[in-house]
């Protein structure tokens, strides 16, 4: 993702225009919604809260142009409304379930861990924008949709020692960027 490119959408939606949003959305909608996926943990919440978060910045697209750090802006937001759904969705459960019990396991985590989890999290996001575009593909196909090696080989239609090697650089990359 191009700070550039970014920049460049952000002054064309400030004139309304609606072809430099679709690029924009294009261009971190994937960035998005790892970011909501690891908050909400369901692929459907994690698509309604990327809509809700490009409807945040699309209402207020006049003021875009203006922000310094637009990586911690865009994780913020999306952030935000990943945490927002979760508490309309556990207030709608309270709501339907008269007897509801919480997970004590859910609740066990000081401040400081969350606060530490999160800023790994964003670390880890960035990294993973960072990686070439093939050992992303891979990464992402292994470990977050848990895919063989065999599925990703056929989907990319490379072999399964080019799928092991990617993964592998994709790895000492992360664990680079991380460390």
């Amino acid at each position: 993702m191009s700070e550039k490119d970014l920049r460049r959408y952000l002054r064309e939606m400030k004139n309304d225009s609606e072809e430099a949003f679709r690029s924009f959305y294009n261009l971190t909608y994937d960035r998005l919604f790892r970011i909501a996926y690891y908050y909400v943990k369901k692929e459907s919440l994690a698509q309604e809260v990327v809509i809700d978060a490009f409807m945040n910045l699309w209402n207020k697209r006049s003021t875009l142009s203006d922000i310094e750090n637009l990586e911690n802006y865009l994780f913020t937001v999306t952030k935000n409304v990943a945490l927002n759904t979760l508490e309309k969705e556990s207030h709608h459960q309270a709501l339907s379930v008269e007897d509801t019990t919480f997970d004590e396991a859910a609740f066990s985590d000081s401040p400081e861990e969350v606060l530490i989890s999160e800023e790994l999290f964003a670390r880890y996001v960035k990294a993973l924008d960072r990686l070439p575009e093939r050992c992303r593909q891979v990464f992402i196909a292994i470990r977050e949709e848990r895919k063989s090696y065999k599925q990703v080989a056929s989907e990319m239609n490379i072999t399964e020692k080019t799928v092991d090697a990617q993964l592998q650089k994709a790895l000492q990359l992360l664990r680079e960027a991380l460390t």
